[in-house]
């Protein structure tokens, strides 16, 4: 007979926070073997029955994201075929989110084309965190959590940013606004935002202030820090206008391409990514990187 307890399954993309949660939970990983062909096709073994079992499928949206999303959906697809009674897509980092509306013409809504493509292959539930854009969760027609980082965001500033009481939360654009007020209406703290001008995507040409950060510590709040160049550009622009010192939580720590020369060289003091992406060994690279474990 089925005991109809729950069972955890990690893709390849980051283990290691598959790990901390099923630790969390007092339970062990599945036996799932993710292998590739010569072709390189994606081939799943799942080596324990899930029949009539909760499954938890753990997959974020980071490093190979074409690779890993294809895994996923082969995983979801064969505990589907291998009668699970309810499966629980588990994406830290959403795939595509940035892709969520038709800003010019021609343009794909990438993140609805993703909605489907999990639904179609059998999810029955998705866990997320910190959407990029919340209408996201109205692309998929099963049930969607969208946790927030914010609880633990505002730990570590409590816990870990020396003279935060005389901090200001400053968002690096008009769409993290509403992100940063509510932060700083938990801390009771002021808040200030930062005007950007883009000539191409990923590319910030100028910056302007809005509000007083003189002699504050400036505490920089974000979803995403892809490129970082929007966070190098801000801290110097804080820093310009009598900060005392920069900060930056970012939820999502993507950090491609030159980002942590960027952190490396800029004026921020530190940069806090939460572990919903790995960044391991960009931690070795780069000492201004701390993590906020979100397993838990």
């Amino acid at each position: 007979m089925s005991s109809n307890s729950i069972r955890i399954l990690a893709g390849n993309s980051h283990p290691a926070l598959a790990k901390l949660i099923a630790k969390r939970l007092g339970t062990e990983l599945a036996n799932v073997t993710v292998t590739k062909y010569s072709n390189q096709e994606t081939a799943v073994t799942i080596g324990e029955s899930v029949r009539d079992e909760d499954v938890f499928i753990v997959q974020s949206g980071c490093g190979e994201i074409n690779d890993h999303l294809m895994e996923l959906l082969i995983m979801i697809n064969a505990c589907k075929t291998a009668s699970a009674r309810r499966i629980t897509a588990v994406l830290p980092c959403f795939p595509y989110a940035r892709q969520d509306k038709k800003d010019k013409s021609r343009a794909p809504i990438s993140a609805k084309l993703v909605a489907n493509m999990l639904t179609v292959a059998g999810a029955d539930h998705v866990i997320t965190m910190d959407l990029h854009a919340s209408q996201i969760q109205g692309f998929f027609d099963c049930p969607v959590d969208n946790l927030y980082g914010e609880p633990s965001v505002l730990r570590y500033i409590r816990e870990n940013v020396p003279e935060w009481k005389n901090a200001i939360i400053v968002s690096p654009d008009a769409g993290g606004a509403k992100r940063a007020t509510s932060i700083a209406d938990h801390l009771d703290l002021d808040f200030a935002l930062i005007h950007k001008e883009r000539k191409k995507a990923n590319e910030v040409s100028r910056m302007v202030l809005v509000g007083d950060v003189k002699d504050k510590v400036a505490i920089l709040v974000d979803d995403m820090a892809d490129t970082c160049g929007t966070l190098g550009l801000a801290a110097k622009t804080l820093m310009d206008n009598g900060a005392s010192a920069v900060y930056a939580i970012v939820i999502h720590g993507v950090l491609s391409g030159k980002a942590l020369d960027v952190i490396n060289n800029s004026m921020l003091t530190r940069v806090v990514v939460t572990n919903t992406i790995p960044h391991a060994e960009k931690k070795k690279h780069c000492p201004k990187l701390d993590t906020i474990d979100v397993s838990a």
